[in-house]
């Protein structure tokens, strides 16, 4: 007999639903399609708890609950009240709904947060939902005044893997930066440097991928306190994932000037369990040397949202290029910026390989073609 599945959504930030993508296929996911914000699938429970588990790129994974075509309050509600609610939500859950409305006539978000709220505890036989308990989060999207409900199996943000307590200034998301990896094609196999690690992200999400680990092992997930939650079961998969780490072979070496700098980029690696599988090391982006083999050279350098736009940011741009010249032929080179300018400043052959978003702004991924030796500015 077939088990039934349920239909799952993948939210992503813009520029990483292909990855993401590939990620669950490798997972073995059926149904795997990216649409509009993310990637739509089909999980059973085992699946989905697997999903929140490996995803390195998703920041969210929710189950699509049901639609409800509606124009009038009293309508949804009737509608919403049916939904399968007591699969996902606990007596003692309280519920957080968060509403958007697009080309409808029902388009007061607070209303139809309110009205699904309500809609939700009926369902249940509670009075309301209680002040305290654990949270749970209900989408609901209305689209042409049919409203698609979702419910947030993952909790705090999939980036939040709970290693990463202290940051830099403008850090990028862990998800953002296992993304870029994967869209450079890095995948543990070859060396990693980051000559301007800040709080060591791209090099501690390189060890959890060279190393197998999955990024959510060290942390929760709403899915938890779910009513039909078995604990034996994500226990299994901690173990079954366990087995699967493996030592990390290539060199990972991440180097920031600032000492406090790469301390905290240190102890954020030992919370992620990887800090003896990266080299941290406090040097002025001149003294970067390069370890032995090839591989990319990648980094996320200060640009005028870090600095201050009226900083010239030019000659670091310049040194950067010098330096990946003179000591790293072979290697690919990587940067992360919003300016053109400021990377044709390198004097190297990159070119754009991906739009993406850090931090609210839209910044874009640079890249030489591969292994190649380039060209002398």
């Amino acid at each position: 007999m077939n088990k039934s599945l349920d239909r799952l959504f993948a939210i992503t930030a813009p520029g990483l639903e292909q990855v993401c993508a590939g990620e669950l296929a490798s997972l073995g996911m059926a149904g795997v399609r990216v649409t509009m914000g993310g990637v739509e699938f089909e999980a059973e429970r085992r699946d989905l708890y697997r999903a929140n588990l490996w995803l390195r790129t998703a920041s969210r994974v929710v189950v699509r609950i049901g639609t409800a075509k509606s124009r009038d309050f009293p309508d949804l509600f009737r509608k919403t009240v049916r939904l399968p609610w007591g699969k996902y939500v606990r007596s003692d859950n309280r519920i957080v709904v968060r509403a958007s409305s697009h080309g409808s006539r029902l388009n007061h978000t607070g209303r139809i947060a309110a009205t699904i709220s309500e809609a939700i505890d009926r369902a249940l036989g509670r009075g309301g939902s209680p002040a305290a308990g654990p949270e749970q989060l209900i989408l609901a999207r209305f689209e042409n005044d049919v409203c698609l409900l979702s419910v947030d199996s993952s909790g705090a943000l999939l980036h939040r893997r709970g290693y990463r307590e202290e940051t830099a200034r403008a850090p990028l998301r862990e998800t953002l930066a296992a993304g870029i990896l994967m869209l450079l094609g890095w995948n543990g196999s070859s060396a990693l440097v980051d000559p301007m690690c800040g709080s060591g992200t791209f090099v501690i999400e390189g060890a959890l991928i060279a190393g197998n680990q999955p990024p959510g092992m060290r942390r929760s997930f709403a899915f938890m306190n779910w009513p039909r939650y078995r604990p034996g079961l994500w226990d299994a998969l901690l173990a079954e994932a366990g087995k699967g780490v493996q030592a990390v072979s290539v060199p990972i070496c991440g180097s920031d000037r600032d000492i406090p700098t790469v301390e905290a980029a240190r102890r954020n690696a030992d919370r992620a369990g990887v800090l003896e599988s990266i080299d941290l090391q406090p040097l002025e982006l001149s003294r970067r040397p390069a370890p032995e083999g090839r591989g990319v050279f990648l980094c996320n350098p200060p640009y005028g949202e870090r600095l201050g736009r009226d900083s010239d940011l030019r000659p670091l741009f310049r040194s950067l290029g010098s330096v990946f010249r003179e000591r790293f032929g072979g290697w690919r080179l990587a940067i992360v910026c919003p300016d053109e300018g400021l990377v044709k400043a390198t004097g190297l052959p990159l070119h754009k390989r991906a739009i993406l978003t850090n931090g609210g702004i839209q910044v874009f991924l640079f890249s030489t073609s591969g292994e190649e030796k380039p060209d002398s500015p």
